[in-house]
């Protein structure tokens, strides 16, 4: 009898078990396959969301101070005592950049900065053949009723890049990239005074203040009244470059970002690498597994006019 109810137990075969874990591991690979595509696209998208962030960050600031360049204050009459209108020196159409007033000077394909704007030794791009970056002076006035002794104020920003990396590795900079910092100065000429000089340790003033990491390019075009590029850009280095420096009514903005991770799941294959490209920039191609993305504006210049209203 109790041989009987033992064979009538009901139970799974060795096959069957086999066959179990077969069909369940299929499903788990398959569970785990589509969880690392969904989270490996919601990192890119994420990463993505990130740069299009913080690029617009900058895009703001360069468009505010861009917007702001050759303004000048005027006051009028009033009972503070104060001048009507602007008495600080100007010096348009300078020899160096350190003396220039003027409201927009741009370097092509110049990285680092100092006070003086004499860089003894710039810094060294990541490769021979990298154009990054542009570095764009701007010049505006300003006024503050609260300083008696000098009531209108002279700023000059600076922006400009300098090379980044995590480090040295055996093949050279790990996770290379560049980085934008910014710079103040302030013009110090007080009421009574007929000249002044370029000061960095007003209260407002400051310099390499990095405002944005992982930064591929950055780069400024010069356009004027007919929207035509304006060549050779506005600068001091010659007597054609100062003729340019006040047919400026836009610039071009463009700036290229890095991921901060990879973001491709590949590197890509030779012959189909990943290109980036300028206004004025050689078409660069990467094979590596990092996004690189453009983005670009336009700028009005609202305050750059002829220089003899100085």
């Amino acid at each position: 009898m109790i041989r009987k109810n033992l064979k009538s137990i009901a139970g799974l075969t060795l096959i069957e078990i086999l066959i179990g874990i077969v069909v369940s591991s299929i499903m788990m690979a398959a569970i785990y396959t589509t969880y690392s595509i969904v989270n490996t696209t919601y990192n890119q998208v994420l990463e993505k969301a990130k740069v299009s962030r913080s690029s617009r960050d900058l895009i703001e600031l360069l468009i505010r101070d861009i917007r702001m360049s050759g303004f000048r204050y005027y006051l009028g009459d009033n009972e503070l005592g104060f001048p009507r209108e602007s008495y600080l020196e100007f010096v348009g159409g300078a020899e160096t950049v350190k003396e220039s007033h003027d409201p927009i000077v741009i370097i092509p394909n110049q990285l680092g900065h100092s006070i003086t704007d004499a860089v003894a030794t710039p810094p060294q791009k990541h490769n021979s053949d990298d154009t990054c970056c542009d570095k764009i002076h701007i010049v505006y006035d300003d006024f503050n009723q609260n300083d008696t002794t000098q009531p209108y104020k002279r700023y000059k920003l600076t922006y400009f890049a300098r090379p980044l990396s995590d480090g040295i590795g055996d093949n050279g900079p790990i996770n290379p990239r560049y980085g934008i910092y910014k710079s103040k100065i302030s013009w110090r000429q007080r009421i009574g005074e007929e000249t002044g000089e370029w000061v960095s340790d007003c209260s407002e003033c400051y310099h390499n203040e990095l405002i944005r990491d992982y930064v591929e390019d950055m780069e400024f075009v010069a356009l004027d009244n007919e929207g035509r590029v304006l060549s050779p850009s506005p600068s001091t280095t010659s007597e054609a470059t100062r003729n340019n420096l006040y047919k400026v009514r836009a610039v071009d903005i463009r700036l290229a970002f890095i991921s901060e991770k990879p973001f491709f799941r590949f590197e890509s294959r030779e012959g189909n690498e990943r290109q980036l490209s300028g206004f004025s920039r050689t078409i660069r191609a990467f094979s590596d597994r990092y996004l690189r993305d453009n983005v670009v504006v336009t700028v009005y210049t609202r305050n750059i006019v002829g220089q003899d209203i100085f």
